[in-house]
């Protein structure tokens, strides 16, 4: 919709109904874009002929043309790619119409729409994969509270805006998680289920293992004898939910040979999804019984430390991404998680440099000597960085943020 603003543009938002359903309704789309009434009488039999049609009036001004939730489309006809594969070939590219196809179904529009046996594979000018917000954009959503809870609601929901948008700042954060995620008719309650049903045809084994990396598995191994499957199984099903990213694995950046490291572990990678299967599928059965506040008090508020600190984590490897490139003399080309006492995340430079972030209230021997171990790994001209809590403007308390600061060596 923010692409089509200022432009002479026409967005649909398909539905799951009949494609003749859709086609009336695209069809008044285009009426309204196009300033046309006449536009109303017309029946279109199929979407070559209602694309044919929008080229045609396009004439020789770019019009853009969106199809959103495009897997709808397909659903109600299979066909669709290929319609619109002749179409571009006959008559769209020549035209002035710029179409955009749309989808929430991210394996959907991948597999069908850009993979290699795509009908529509090599037509193309260029793809997007809209990115959750990070975390500094998403502590954007809830100003007026304290920096510490802002940054708790987004180790609770994520970057995802439709979530972030769920949490009302007028409420306490405890108010909102009783209210949209601890209680069966919240907005949020089932949303993990959905998505899992939307994306996957058999979710129940991908729902135990992502439940397995929740609760600390990190390893195949580990994900396999949790789960009651044999390794292979195991990779498999993690190689696909890698693929919508859901989960990730990470190799330290200590790693001399990351591409055959056996030293890579499991994360759920997303952490709206993290938090479901932590703390809210375990106790679905008490959320059901109307226990919301029993499962709050319980097991979610006592986890709010590390749900805190594993935000601040994030929050920290942004800063270390954006940042860092200023303080260090030249690009951050990857960074990392470390779980040292005194260094905190790793980075490492274009130029191969190594960049460690150390604790602001790291000192003391035990700090040179854990540098000491990563110099090997990173090179010993170790750049050092520090993650200072930033001070709130006009006053005395730290932000909960991390500011980086380059170490007095």
């Amino acid at each position: 919709q923010q692409l089509c603003l200022g432009r002479r543009a026409a967005y649909f938002l398909a539905a799951q109904v009949r494609d003749k359903d859709n086609l009336r309704a695209f069809r008044k789309v285009l009426e309204e874009a196009l300033g046309d009434p006449l536009i109303g009488s017309i029946e279109f039999p199929d979407w070559t002929a209602a694309l044919s049609f929008a080229a045609e009036r396009a004439g020789s001004e770019r019009l853009v043309l969106v199809l959103d939730e495009f897997p709808y489309l397909c659903e109600a006809n299979p066909g669709l790619p290929s319609l619109i594969q002749r179409f571009w070939d006959l008559r769209g590219k020549r035209s002035s119409l710029m179409l955009v196809l749309c989808g929430s179904q991210v394996s959907f529009m991948e597999k069908e729409v850009l993979a290699e046996r795509s009908p529509l594979f090599g037509r193309r000018t260029g793809q997007r994969r809209l990115e959750p917000l990070a975390p500094s954009e998403s502590l954007g959503f809830f100003r007026t509270w304290k920096r510490e809870v802002a940054l708790l609601a987004y180790g609770i929901v994520g970057g995802m805006p439709a979530y972030l948008g769920r949490f009302d700042e007028r409420v306490t954060l405890e108010e909102n998680l009783l209210r949209e995620m601890l209680r069966p008719e919240g907005y949020l309650f089932d949303e993990v289920h959905y998505l899992l049903h939307t994306e996957l045809t058999n979710p129940s084994t991908y729902n135990s293992i992502l439940a397995a990396v929740a609760r600390g598995a990190e390893r195949v191994g580990d994900v396999a004898l949790a789960v009651g499957v044999d390794s292979p199984t195991a990779n498999k099903y993690l190689h696909v939910l890698r693929e919508l990213r859901l989960v990730a694995r990470e190799v330290p950046l200590t790693d001399p040979d990351p591409l055959r490291s056996r030293r890579g572990v499991y994360r759920i990678a997303d952490r709206f999804v993290a938090f479901h299967f932590r703390h809210v599928q375990p106790h679905i059965s008490l959320i059901e019984a109307g226990r919301g506040a029993r499962v709050l008090e319980e097991f979610i508020r006592p986890d709010f430390p590390r749900l805190a600190e594993e935000a601040r984590g994030e929050l920290l490897l942004e800063r270390l991404r954006h940042d860092a490139a200023e303080l260090v003399g030249e690009e951050i080309a990857e960074v990392g998680r470390h779980s040292g006492l005194a260094v905190r995340a790793l980075a490492r430079t274009v130029s191969g440099r190594g960049v460690a972030v150390l604790a602001a209230e790291a000192s003391g021997p035990a700090v040179e000597k854990e540098l000491e171990e990563l110099r090997p790994a990173l090179g010993t001209g170790l750049v050092q960085l520090v993650a200072t809590r930033a001070r709130r403007r006009g006053g005395a308390e730290p932000a909960a943020d991390a500011a980086l600061t380059r170490a007095a060596v």
